[in-house]
């Protein structure tokens, strides 16, 4: 069994992570930490967990995290950078659900998280966890960065196109949507009841921190810069992103077939049928990335429609599907989860 450690159990990607390897069968959790909650039982918390988990949150120090084989980290940005090293050199593997590391050029991610980085030295070592795209590295690595959820909403829609070099990649825009769970489990007015609710707004427009992410992931595929317009939005409900994305393409292919092909041996990934409008409900709880694409009028703009769970495939689990790769296991273990619906 592999033991696992949870920094960060209190959050949304914290119970997330603690449902979907609550029914792994091939973990065990070994200790969840937080400071502010320290010998409450997880399950008193999160009844929902009652008679699947049945420890107590512990503080970082008696969680004795360096025993652990792997140890993910649900926790603000910032956190991460400070521990890793510690834990790598016991010989545990580390899953950042956060930022810390994805942003290979340190001074960009300094600009955008506006803090001073803790540990530059492991950014370049550490893996991106987009098992659709770096799957073999993932399996070798000891320090992976997983995904945010619109990187990986967006970036899963847009790869085909240009990593076929079939769309003008200097002009692709992401319009996308998020659930309020996206904002983290915090007291924060804006994701308020009454503020969120029965309402649609637009944030960060004039640059939001996922900006410089996606913008990595995509120029790695196209193998030059990409330029993105990547405008978020606030929907009023609890999970689930919505991604529109649009390009212009600049050679006539069937769109559909390259999509088809590209995602062929994806498990997480479902192409659905030419015409298709995928729904966030569809996704809901589920790790799976449903995409759609279309041709307006048979014309030259592609319009890709990609839904994902925010706190499944957008993070907890991804970060259990980038596990499973690290130590060996079928890469959908514990993650065959029917979304629900209603």
């Amino acid at each position: 069994m592999i033991k696992v450690g949870i920094v960060g159990g209190t959050g949304y990607t914290g119970v997330e992570l603690m449902r979907l390897l609550a029914r792994h069968g091939g973990v065990k959790l070994q200790a969840i930490t937080s400071r502010k909650e320290a010998g409450m039982p997880v399950a008193e918390m999160y009844p929902s967990l009652r008679g699947h988990v049945d420890i107590a949150f512990s503080t970082p120090t008696d969680a004795k995290l360096d025993e652990c084989d792997v140890v993910f980290f649900a926790t603000p940005n910032g956190i991460a950078m400070q521990e890793a090293t510690t834990l790598l050199e016991a010989g545990v593997k580390v899953i950042d659900l956060a930022a810390d590391f994805r942003i290979k050029d340190v001074a960009e991610w300094e600009k955008w998280y506006g803090m001073s980085h803790a540990s530059p030295g492991l950014v370049a070592e550490a893996v991106y966890g987009l098992p659709e795209v770096n799957r073999d590295k993932i399996r070798t690595a000891r320090l992976i960065a997983n995904p945010g959820c619109y990187p990986t909403a967006v970036q899963l829609g847009f790869l085909p196109l240009i990593e076929a070099g079939v769309v003008d990649a200097s002009s692709l825009i992401a319009d996308s949507k998020s659930g309020v769970s996206g904002a983290g489990r915090k007291a924060e007015v804006h994701t308020l009841l009454c503020e969120a609710g029965d309402n649609f707004k637009a944030y960060g427009v004039g640059g939001h921190r996922h900006l410089p992410e996606i913008k990595q992931g995509l120029a790695a595929a196209a193998q030059a810069p990409v330029g993105l317009t990547f405008v978020p939005h606030l929907t009023p409900m609890i999970r689930g992103i919505h991604a529109t994305l649009y390009a212009k393409l600049t050679k006539d292919v069937d769109v559909q077939a390259l999509f088809e092909q590209r995602y062929a041996n994806e498990r997480f990934v479902d192409v659905m049928p030419a015409g298709s409008t995928p729904e966030t409900r569809s996704v809901r709880g589920g790790n799976t990335c449903r995409i759609a694409v279309h041709r307006p009028q048979g014309g030259d703009t592609v319009v890709v429609l990609s839904v994902i769970d925010n706190l499944v495939k957008g993070a907890a689990g991804q970060a259990v599907q980038n596990m499973n790769l690290l130590f060996g296991l079928p890469e959908g273990q514990g993650l065959d989860i029917v979304p629900l619906l209603p």
